[in-house]
């Protein structure tokens, strides 16, 4: 096996194709006055160098939810204190899906995903570490001196108390504030979250609650709507010729969430955020490789969203999927679907600061 010391020496600059850079006045809120646009880098190697010296939190982060956030605003705190940049290390893929990859596991915010809910929150960066089997084979100390020294450079490292890392998950959080000790960073460790009925806050509890299409339970977990995104692309127009246009979306095949009709919200990529009815469910004869499809009837819109990268946030399930006998009943409960749809959504309003970021206008 290759040490990792041997690989970290890879390009540095921002310049670089797996680091990406959006606009982001949001993340002067986080540590000091930024003059670097937020950073989504899908390797460690790849961080721009004004970024190093600042404060990371570090954890897998699938749904971004109120557990993972008490984690985050840490960071957000320690990076204040410090006036430093503030970063987020997560692996992808997710390491379940190496260790398990015949056990598909349903990701709730895959990477640009998680790149929005973190910038919302104020963060500089996500830094995404590759996760393979060769370096999941790497000690917990390689893991530090490599990565969290030698190429992030991190001042500070905030991690839920339960993080382990490095071969054989031998790192702990024992070991990771004596290492820091050792390497000059400091180290903070998060208590688990509990909700409201003092159960804690977990992605399985999330993604049980969107298998069963309760995505109210889901968004009072994750402190927001929980959303999707994807390119709009076309479909068969079977809607159009209804009179229900839709705006489809092919969704990764390990998406799990409950078939049927939604109250939904749609994001253009522009900002400006549309009411509207989404059907979802898999349709093997339209698309080849059976991926889940996701078809939203945009109120009092007309326009040509083809090719456009929109997110659609779920506020309500409706009813579950139904075979109707002809057109005409079919017609008739797309409207019904409809009034429903519409009723729900003008009596809602934002959970959260970052609920109203992601889900509203």
């Amino acid at each position: 096996m290759v040490p990792l010391s041997t690989l970290i020496w890879k390009s540095l600059a921002p310049s670089s194709p797996s680091a990406a850079t959006i606009p982001s006045p949001l993340s002067q809120g986080c540590g000091k006055a930024s003059t670097v646009s937020f950073v989504h880098s899908t390797d460690t190697a790849d961080l721009p160098v004004a970024l190093r010296g600042g404060v990371v939190a570090i954890g897998n982060f699938d749904g971004v939810h109120r557990g993972h956030q008490a984690v985050l605003e840490r960071a957000l705190g320690q990076a204040r204190q410090k006036s430093v940049p503030a970063m987020v290390l997560c692996f992808e893929p997710h390491p379940r899906a190496v260790f398990q990859p015949d056990t598909p596991l349903f990701i709730i915010t895959p990477p640009s995903m998680k790149a929005r809910l973190v910038q919302a929150l104020g963060f500089d960066a996500l830094v995404q570490q590759p996760f393979t089997r060769e370096f999941a084979g790497h000690s917990a100390e390689e893991f530090v001196t490599a990565i969290l020294e030698q190429r992030l450079g991190i001042s500070h490292a905030v991690t839920g108390f339960d993080f382990h890392f490095g071969k054989n998950r031998q790192g702990g959080p024992a070991f990771l504030m004596e290492a820091g000790a050792r390497h000059g960073f400091g180290v903070t460790l998060v208590d688990a979250f509990r909700d409201e009925g003092a159960e804690i806050v977990s992605s399985s509890r999330i993604r049980t609650l969107l298998e069963e299409g309760d995505v109210a339970q889901a968004a009072g977990l994750l402190g927001y709507r929980y959303t999707v995104e994807a390119e709009i692309v076309k479909g068969r127009q079977l809607g159009r010729e209804l009179g229900y246009p839709t705006a489809n979306m092919a969704l990764p095949a390990n998406t799990a969430l409950r078939h049927g009709i939604y109250a939904v919200k749609l994001r253009r990529a522009d900002g400006s955020v549309h009411n509207g009815v989404a059907s979802f469910g898999r349709r093997p004869t339209v698309e080849d490789d059976g991926a889940p499809l996701l078809e939203t009837f945009v109120f009092d819109f007309s326009g040509d969203l083809y090719g456009e990268v929109c997110q659609v946030s779920l506020f309500g399930f409706l009813r579950g999927e139904e075979k109707f006998d002809g057109l005409e009943p079919l017609i008739a409960q797309m409207k019904r679907d409809e009034q429903e749809a519409r009723a729900l959504l003008a009596a809602v309003s934002p959970l959260t600061p970052l609920d109203r970021e992601i889900a509203f206008a």
